[in-house]
Formats: C-alpha cells, structure tokens, sequence
C-alpha cells in the first residue's frame, strides 16, 4: 500500500468537495483523536465536519505543503485556505473573507490501505480572526 499516495488523495478529493470519495478512504471504524465540538469521533463525525467546512467554505482547498512517512502513518502539513461565503460557521454568518491557515495531520493506516486513525492540529484562532470573529491583538507598545 502507498500510504503517501493515499494520504495526497484525500486532500485532493476534499478539496474537490467529494465528501463520500473521501469517506471511502476511511475504515469504517475510524477513530477520531482532533476533538471537534458536537460531533461524534467516528468515520461519520469526520464526514459531518468536511461536509460542514465545505458548506461555509465552497471554494476550499487543501494543498500538501509537505508529507512525512513513517511506518503506517504519514504526516502532512497542509496550508488550508477558503473563502467564507456558504452557511453559518461557528456562530460566524458567512462574512465573504477569505482564509489561509496551516494544517498538521498524522493519519494512521490499516493493512487495507484505509485510514484508520487520525491526530491533528489547525489554526483554528487564526481562522477565526481572519473571519472576524476573534479580534487580533496589537503588539505592545
């Protein structure tokens, strides 16, 4: 299996908007360690929260900025970027800003080929400061 391969695909199908291609990528015991308020940590949770990103950022994109092997996972570093012109996100009605932030994701993968586990960080302050909604503080005097 070329988990790496795999790995680049899924962020391409995300960024095409296909959530079930995505999700077919997935074992369908997929634990999920990133906690995402309100969704369950499962392969449906996950296809909630891809499905939610895509309703308020239609124009999303993933792009690998780099991609790390190591035994049955890989590690990614992503640079995120949308624009904020679908539904309300997080409390935040679309706003029309656009956003770039960075992505770490380490995903773990089965015999099969499928992504079984997954750790993550995002700049989610960043996100949310682009969009508004969290001022950004100036630097001291």
């Amino acid at each position: 299996m070329d988990n790496v391969a795999t790995m680049r695909r899924v962020y391409e199908l995300l960024s095409a908007g296909d959530i079930d291609g995505f999700g077919d990528l997935l074992a369908a015991d997929f634990v999920e360690h990133e906690d995402a308020p309100g969704l369950e940590p499962t392969k449906e949770g996950v296809l909630q929260l891809f499905r939610m990103y895509r309703a308020a950022f239609p124009d999303l994109q993933m792009n690998v900025d780099e991609l790390l092997p190591s035994g049955d996972k890989v590690v990614a570093r992503i640079t995120a970027s949308g624009t904020h012109t679908g539904d309300d996100f997080m409390g935040v009605p679309a706003s029309g800003k656009k956003v770039r932030i960075e992505v770490f994701d380490i995903i773990r993968f089965d015999d099969q080929g499928r992504a079984c586990e997954h750790w993550g960080a995002m700049d989610a302050l960043g996100m949310m400061q682009q969009l508004g909604a969290i001022p950004t503080m100036a630097p001291p005097a």
